[in-house]
């Protein structure tokens, strides 16, 4: 009823299931040294210097929500004094979520991304002497493509504390309000006896004066410049 075992066929079937293990475990090592070698060619192209203008997407396949023009970065950058430059001055090491949305992307459009960018604070970046950052990649015509986000959202209130940072004009209104608040506070009267409009004045100007000096001399001594002049420096004081 039950035939023979024949110990050379079964012999041969462990073979050849062994055989069928080795060569799926080696198709995996493969895979996983390929997955590793492109994943280490994506980060030394973050770090590279590029001239790349432009990628050639696949335009069919992207997304319109991550497309922005560079006006639109610049007015970003300007708003919340942030700066705009190549991956490879950014400091901290990108995330591996990023470097796996890169590589879905060349294999989505059959291409090998360069010319990285990122939007970032001037804190995050390795700035040459003279919490939010978003990956960009250049399509062309001043267009780009953001691949990934990471890190803590911006302060909410940040908009609002670098304003008077955002142009001259900016800094002079803000000199001015800081210098008629603290005129307005000083108890001129209890001082003086005589005309109080004028002595308020004089108060205001002495004040105004004092302001602006501190703001100039902390200015300088720090090399600070405002917002759309170093959007897209790669000088810390510039």
């Amino acid at each position: 009823m039950f035939s023979k075992t024949n110990i050379k066929t079964v012999l041969q079937k462990v073979r050849e299931i062994q055989t069928s293990e080795n060569k799926v475990l080696t198709n995996v090592k493969d895979i996983l040294r390929q997955n590793e070698i492109e994943r280490k060619s994506i980060k030394d192209e973050l770090h590279k210097t590029t001239l790349t203008q432009e990628n050639a997407f696949n335009f069919d396949s992207l997304k319109t929500a991550q497309i922005f023009h560079i006006s639109a970065i610049e007015k970003l950058c300007i708003d919340y004094r942030l700066r705009f430059l190549d991956a490879r001055y950014f400091k901290g090491p990108f995330p591996d979520e990023a470097i796996t949305k890169i590589r879905t992307l060349e294999k989505e459009h059959n291409t090998t991304l360069k010319g990285f960018k990122i939007v970032a604070p001037s804190k995050l970046m390795k700035l040459e002497n003279a919490d939010d950052p978003l990956l960009f990649a250049p399509i062309g015509n001043d267009y780009f493509y953001l691949i990934h986000k990471w890190g803590n959202d911006l302060h909410p209130f940040r908009k609002a504390m670098v304003w008077p940072y955002k142009t001259f004009e900016n800094l002079v209104f803000t000199i001015l309000i800081i210098s008629i608040f603290l005129a307005g506070i000083t108890p001129l009267h209890l001082f003086s006896s005589g005309n109080p409009t004028q002595e308020y004045l004089l108060y205001f100007l002495f004040v105004f004066k004092g302001v602006a000096g501190i703001v100039l001399f902390y200015g300088f001594a720090k090399g600070k410049n405002f917002n759309n002049a170093i959007w897209r420096s790669k000088y810390y004081n510039a």
